[in-house]
């Protein structure tokens, strides 16, 4: 059982964004920008392009419907998309909040607390239920 699916079965606490019967929106807690966002399916499947067609296509229809929130919420030119699917074997995306090329660096990490990731958290989820 990955990471992700203890994070499913609400063994492991998260800091939710959203969330449907088949896909869960969490803040990442090794952010490489603020805003940073995982959006994975429920169902544990290793790699994205395993997904069957339909879970694929939810995925990124999911993923699209918390982009403007997110980036009316963490200011920046763009939300960007990454899939790079090496450091957990549960296909995921990740939407990051972008001003440069540079803020998708996965070297680098940005450290916030618990607080300020719940306070982010909480704002991402307000901005979802008014629009």
């Amino acid at each position: 059982m990955t990471i992700f699916s203890k994070i499913v079965a609400g063994e492991i606490p998260c800091h939710k964004i959203a969330e449907t019967a088949d896909f869960l929106a969490f803040l990442d807690v090794n952010p490489v920008a603020k805003g940073h966002t995982l959006v994975i399916p429920k169902k544990e499947v290793d790699y994205i392009f395993d997904l069957d067609d339909a879970l694929y296509v939810g995925l990124m229809e999911f993923a699209k419907k918390l982009a403007p929130a997110l980036e009316a919420v963490v200011p920046c030119q763009r939300i960007g998309l990454s899939v790079i699917g090496l450091e957990v074997p549960h296909a995921h995306v990740h939407l990051i909040p972008l001003n440069r090329m540079s803020d998708m660096d996965f070297g680098k990490k940005l450290k916030m607390s618990a607080e300020e990731l719940a306070e982010l958290a909480e704002a991402i989820r307000d901005k979802l239920a008014t629009e």
